[in-house]
This record gives C-alpha cells, structure tokens and sequence, in this order.
C-alpha cells in the first residue's frame, strides 16, 4: 500500500510555521486584532495582483522575449513579489488561527476559496504573460485546483488532508516564482532559447514553465487519489 502522505495536525508541514520571526510576526497581528479571514482575503488580492502583472507583460513593451523592456522585467519582479506575499498570507492567517486563538467558523471557507481563486489567477495570468501560452495556462490552474479537490475530499472523507506530491502549492509557486525572477533579471535571449517545439506545437519559455506545472500536478493529482483510495479501502475493511 503506497505510504500515507505526511501530516501536522491536518496542516500542511511547513519549516517556515516555526521559525522565530513568522512567530513574532503572527503574534503581533493577534495581539493587534487581525484576523485570520482578512489574511487569507489579503493573499486572494497579492494572487489576483500577480496573475494581472503577469497578464499585462505582453501588452507592454515587446512581443518577444529577445527584446524585453525594463518595464516588462518590473512587471515579472512585481508578479514574483505577489506570488511570495501570497504565500506569506497563507502561511500567516493559519499561524494567527491557530496559535493565535482567533480561529473563525468560517474560517475554512476563506482558507481555501481565496486560495484556489490565486492559484487560478496566477497561472492563468502567466498563461498570457510573455512568452506565455494561454492553454497551458488555463490546464495548469484546472490541475492546480484538483490537486486542492482531492485533498478535501480526503478531509472530507475522515481520511486527514494530503499535502504531498511533486506539485503541491508550495512547489507550483516556487517554480513559477523563479520563472519570473528569471525573465526579470536575465538576458531575454537565455530565456528565448529554452522555448519547446513539439511537432505543430511551439512552447515559448512561461509556456513551458506552465506545461511542467500541469503535468506536476496532474501527478500529483493521480498521486493523492491513489493514496486516497488505497486508506478508503482499508478504512471500509475494518
């Protein structure tokens, strides 16, 4: 039976909920009466902020990637920005829930709603950035939401939340961060040249970026069911 994915009290295990300064940092925003629903609304809107930076990459300046203007390199430093205060907010509205105190009924529904918005938001941004593809775009954000699904209907099915595979949300969002760090600081001609043609098929460099990320959590979609199925399974023998 394939090995049950790593858990933390039903949260997702990250390094960064113990380090000294994101303690400090939660702690002050419980103290000052933040709550943890207008954090995870703020990640919503760093979300939506990034996928719009990324949008508008290919309606200012060049077309192609080998001409690239200071302004298109902001916008993708700008997109890489968000897509870190997003994640900052996600890490932070937990940490003020939980040992902060001030966790809310509803508090599940602005934990995932917001999130799953951002995820498409970015990706579907990135899917029309600059040297983007729009396609690749929308499946990648269509995986990137089911990878959430299946994880609730784990939760929801008393089996605990699976957090694992080699395209969970942490990773899409590092990988898509380095993408735009890179188009931001690196000669467009680097980028240009890690463009993909696959027979009829051409796949500028954020196109790729986008069809690795939905191809990741595809797998880690089939990942997390089989896993699921496998705990169903040995649950309903009892």
């Amino acid at each position: 039976m394939p090995a049950p994915a790593p858990t933390t009290g039903d949260r997702r295990p990250l390094a960064s909920r113990s380090w000294p300064i994101m303690q400090r940092v939660a702690a002050a925003l419980a103290r000052a009466g933040v709550s943890p629903n207008a954090i995870s609304l703020a990640g919503m809107v760093f979300g939506v902020a990034g996928g719009a930076a990324l949008a508008t990459t290919d309606s200012l300046g060049a077309a192609e990637l080998t001409h690239i203007t200071p302004v298109q390199r902001v916008l993708f430093a700008a997109a890489a920005v968000c897509v870190q205060l997003r994640l900052l907010c996600n890490l932070l509205d937990g940490m003020v829930a939980v040992e902060g105190g001030r966790a809310s009924p509803v508090g599940e529904l602005y934990n995932e709603l917001p999130d799953r918005v951002s995820d498409a938001a970015t990706l579907i941004g990135a899917g029309y950035a600059l040297s983007g593809s729009p396609e690749a775009g929308f499946v990648a954000a269509l995986f990137a939401v089911l990878t959430a699904y299946v994880r609730a209907v784990g939760k929801g099915a008393g089996q605990g939340s699976d957090f694992s595979g080699i395209m969970s949300k942490p990773r899409r969002m590092a990988l898509m961060t380095a993408a735009c760090v890179a188009v931001s600081v690196l000669p467009g001609a680097w980028m240009a040249r890690l463009a993909v043609d696959v027979h009829n098929l051409h796949l500028p460099f954020m196109g790729v970026v986008l069809s690795i990320t939905a191809i990741g959590s595809a797998c880690t979609c089939l990942g997390r069911t089989r896993r699921l199925a496998a705990k169903l399974r040995v649950a309903g023998g009892r």
